[in-house]
């Protein structure tokens, strides 16, 4: 990635996790953010309590997004579109499952790690196809899972947005990593290339030049009886010849390469 979309990411998910949450069916218990009870007492090294859940600022929150998903999953080593999508996973899911996923997405080794194979797949590929596929085997994940009757509805709705928003940042950063185009239009540029050819290329262009060069060094005092204007102006015209052949083919190897 040329930077990282942590900040689009994480406030996606705030958007989807709202604010302080304790439903009696979830198993993660009382949530802020998004972010557990045990999760905060993880991160604060101590036991912590419903008020301090309550008591969580959006900006320790947005560190422990940070510490314990984005960099657990290595995010910002991912194409864009996928970090963001391995991230909701992770934190939906744990950042063990939502590498699991990915692993499986793109047909690697499940070890739950990221490492160079999994990155270097992730970026041999499209990141749309890669995020679709991604979001499909997580739906599949969530399906089997125990609590779906009572979260289902909600984590089809969720992973959907991901999905949309995954894709959305694939496509905006494919198109900041896309080098600008020339300031001619390719076609034009060929065009002008050839119309120039054509010209270059002309005997009557080079002989009329020859023989007003003539003319004019006549004028200048110069003898010009002897020169051989036809010979001359077919000599310019092979050095032309060879020159517009070099500078064609360099042109056409510049476009292959570029």
């Amino acid at each position: 990635m040329v930077a990282t979309n942590f900040q689009r990411a994480v406030d996606h998910v705030l958007a989807s996790e709202g604010g302080y949450v304790d439903h009696p069916h979830d198993p993660g218990g009382a949530t802020n953010h998004g972010i557990t009870r045990a999760t905060l007492a993880q991160y604060r090294g101590r036991e912590v309590s419903k008020a301090d859940m309550q008591a969580l600022s959006l900006a320790e929150a947005t560190a422990i997004y940070r510490q314990n998903y984005w960099n657990a999953v290595r995010a910002d080593a991912l194409p864009g579109g996928i970090d963001f999508a391995v991230f909701d996973c992770a934190v939906n899911s744990g950042p063990r499952r939502a590498v699991l996923i990915l692993q499986e997405t793109l047909g690697v080794a499940r070890d739950g790690v990221i490492g160079p194979a999994t990155l270097g797949a992730a970026r041999a590929r499209d990141p749309a196809d890669i995020v679709n596929r991604y979001c499909a085997l997580r739906l599949a994940f969530l399906g089997r899972l125990p609590t779906l009757k009572i979260f289902g509805n909600g984590w089809r709705k969720r992973v959907e947005s991901v999905q949309r928003n995954a894709l959305a940042l694939a496509t905006s950063n494919a198109a900041a990593a896309t080098p600008s185009q020339p300031h001619f239009p390719a076609t034009l540029e060929i065009t002008s290339m050839v119309n120039l050819r054509t010209i270059l290329l002309s005997r009557p262009i080079w002989a009329n030049l020859v023989g007003l060069a003539s003319i004019m060094l006549s004028l200048a005092g110069l003898d010009t009886s002897g020169l051989d204007t036809a010979g001359f102006s077919e000599s310019l015209l092979q050095v032309v010849a060879g020159g517009s052949f070099i500078a064609s083919s360099l042109f056409q190897l510049r476009r292959r390469n570029s």
